[in-house]
């Protein structure tokens, strides 16, 4: 069964809520993955790498900068589980965890529910190609409106 039509007849909000909730879910069950590896790493010969001033530093440096990159990752194909393990390796705080892994996951879907799937009907031929173009736009324009809110709000 191709991608456009597991959604076929849905509408479009019901494909974004599915969509968000299973990247939703997803980021957090590699998360806690990632904890569940630290905790099990510090009870065993490994300890010492954990407990490693270097590592220490990285978590440092994760729990200030790293939300930004984890909601980021959610654009990036093959590399998000890796940045959501290496946040819960690294002990990135739930307070800027999960607000950073919603925000991630409600881009995935947009990208998903717009140019994704729009893509996929295009290239079937199901749909105009403009469609998919303006679904592009779209992901652009909420790219850049997430670095412009991360920018200020470090400032």
């Amino acid at each position: 069964m191709p991608v456009s039509e597991l959604f076929s007849g849905w509408p479009a909000w019901a494909v974004f809520v599915v969509l968000a909730l299973g990247a939703y879910a997803r980021g957090s069950v590699t998360y806690w993955l990632g904890r569940g590896a630290r905790v099990g790493s510090e009870r065993s010969r490994w300890r010492r790498y954990a407990e490693a001033p270097i590592v220490g530093s990285a978590e440092r440096w994760v729990g200030r900068v790293g939300a930004p990159l984890v909601s980021i990752g959610f654009l990036t194909v093959g590399v998000q589980s890796a940045i959501n393990f290496s946040a819960g390796v690294l002990r990135m705080p739930q307070r800027r965890f999960q607000p950073a892994v919603i925000i991630g996951a409600l881009l995935w879907a947009t990208l998903y529910t717009t140019v994704g799937l729009a893509v996929v009907d295009a290239w079937l031929g199901h749909v105009p190609w403009w469609w998919a173009l303006l679904g592009v736009a779209v992901v652009v324009l909420l790219i850049v409106m997430s670095r412009r809110i991360t920018r200020r709000a470090e400032a």
